[in-house]
């Protein structure tokens, strides 16, 4: 059975190649375009993991972490944030949020595919 990842990013272009690699790698996926939306596309059901940019309109990342943190169902979701930020003090902010880790823009594929399949074992 492959596990289901949901992504989370404005950007159209970011989500059909993350989704594309997603896909290729054997993941099922689901995606959304904020935090708000992510929620919606959620509904209370279970995914092995989530991939969310940090910066997006509406409800961003680290709001829709802290959200998540506090769900029971989600409490222990490994949750990815894949961001061009490289700032130290917004990388300690999405882990004080609740953040599973943390890959950076553009990313590399295999970097990404081997993340997801380490945090989901």
């Amino acid at each position: 059975m492959s596990k289901t990842v949901l992504t989370v990013d404005d950007s159209k272009m970011i989500q059909h190649m993350v989704g594309f690699t997603l896909k290729q790698a054997g993941f099922d996926v689901k995606q959304a375009f904020n935090g708000q939306n992510a929620l919606d596309v959620l509904d209370g059901q279970k995914v092995d993991c989530i991939v969310t940019d940090l910066n997006m309109p509406g409800m961003d990342s680290l709001e829709f972490i802290k959200y998540l943190r506090q769900h029971p169902v989600y409490k222990t979701t490994p949750i990815l944030m894949l961001t061009s930020e490289k700032d130290e003090i917004r990388k300690q902010a999405g882990r004080d949020a609740g953040a599973t880790g943390w890959l950076v823009k553009p990313f590399n594929t295999d970097k990404l595919v081997n993340t997801i399949k380490k945090v989901t074992l």
